[in-house]
């Protein structure tokens, strides 16, 4: 054979080199160099900064203010800025940044991805150009939070074709009546992307409601046993008034909507890789450290069992993502590739997290080991932007050629 492998041959010195201990296949090598350095500065804010007391504000349900800024000084978001020279990054990168999020605390990964993915997805996707340049700028450097109202208290999974929320149009405004649940981040947003339908055509339009606008209320929903630092809210719309300049001037329809949602869904699946990683690293740490009948637990055979199929979970899950980033990078993904990312990689999650509370045994419930925290958050992971049962009837329509098993 001739030729050398794209990728260095995975030994002690190579692992090393600042790649996370989950990555066995060396997948963030294909970055390029410049991403991977700003990966590195993503890796080093998560480690410094966020780490050290998310387990505290995980324990009281609160949100870390104090870290906006940081998360806006990493400039992730500098490109969506309709006046910056820099480009759109590779799905790629931005893959392995969802990535380090979850495996630093899900819950931040979460307040992100509602911020740059949702909020600013739909306004990057669904904008007029004068919205886009009106809202984008200080939402890409994170002096304007965001958040993306779609679920409704009554149901989820049926939300396409049972939309209840209402908006009406009198004028140059637009009357929105309805409500919301579990809307994240929508307790302190300054932008809410609400979406409502028009009783007159009966088209789903989506709606940007600024911070403390007459008759929107947010509620934070208590007693979370996942996700704990996301400030989840409760959102009542009574005779709220928008102007017809913040109606998103190219949603037009559910359409508009569910493609967001399609390329949001294969964030999810990466970052349930990172929850899996992040739960590796701690139970491999944990194995060589922890020590019974006179030597560390990492020397015994059904430890080393769970270590094996963690790894070979996060391995295959991680190689998933990894392309299907490449598809949507050369416009070529479809549908049931992100929900299959998102079923699998999630249902995988599951496994690795309850595997490591089983190698950690009682301290796995223990939140100063931080593991009973990626249990815990998991939960949240598996059902959000589409459970399991309906990215699995996206497959399997697809797979089958067309054949629906959706229930009308």
């Amino acid at each position: 054979m001739s030729g050398t492998s794209a990728l260095p041959t995975p030994s002690g010195p190579y692992l090393d080199r600042g790649l996370l201990p989950a990555d066995f296949y060396a997948y963030e090598e294909l970055l390029s160099d410049g991403e991977r350095e700003k990966t590195e500065s993503v890796r080093e804010f998560l480690r410094t900064q966020v780490a050290p007391i998310v387990d505290d504000y995980w324990a009281r349900a609160e949100f870390p203010f104090q870290l906006v800024e940081g998360f806006g000084g990493l400039g992730l978001l500098d490109w969506a800025d309709p006046d910056s020279p820099e480009s759109k990054p590779s799905n790629l990168f931005a893959g392995f940044v969802a990535l380090e999020l979850g495996h630093a605390d899900a819950s931040m990964a979460t307040f992100f991805g509602v911020h740059s993915g949702l909020a600013m997805g739909t306004i990057l996707s669904c904008g007029s150009d004068e919205q886009k340049q009106r809202w984008l700028p200080a939402m890409s450097r994170l002096e304007k939070i965001g958040a993306f109202a779609l679920t409704e208290p009554h149901g989820g999974s049926d939300v396409a074709g049972g939309l209840q929320t209402t908006a009406r149009r009198d004028g140059d405004e637009w009357i929105l009546d309805g409500a919301k649940r579990w809307i994240g981040n929508a307790t302190f947003a300054d932008l809410v992307v609400v979406w409502a339908r028009d009783v007159e055509t009966r088209h789903v339009l989506g709606f940007v409601v600024e911070k403390d606008t007459p008759g929107f209320t947010a509620t934070k929903i208590e007693n979370k046993m996942a996700l704990r630092i996301v400030q989840n809210a409760d959102i009542v719309l009574d005779g709220c008034r928008v102007p017809e300049a913040n109606r998103l001037q190219n949603a037009n329809s559910f359409k508009d909507t569910a493609e967001i949602l399609r390329r949001t869904r294969s964030g999810v699946a990466w970052q349930a890789v990172g929850v899996m990683f992040g739960a590796y690293e701690i139970a491999l740490q944990y194995a060589k450290e922890r020590e019974q009948f006179g030597r560390p637990i990492g020397g015994f055979q059904l430890v080393q069992d769970l270590l094996v199929k963690m790894v070979g979970n996060a391995t295959a899950s991680c190689g998933m993502v990894t392309r299907l980033a490449q598809l949507q990078d050369a416009g070529v993904y479809r549908d049931e590739q992100s929900a299959l990312a998102k079923a699998y990689c999630t249902v995988r999650m599951r496994e690795n997290v309850g595997w490591a509370r089983e190698l950690l045994a009682g301290n796995g419930i223990v939140l100063d080991y931080k593991v009973g925290r990626f249990v815990a958050d998991a939960e949240a992971l598996y059902s959000y932007e589409g459970t399991r049962e309906i990215q699995t009837l996206i497959v399997g329509r697809a797979v089958t050629g067309g054949l629906s098993a959706f229930v009308r």
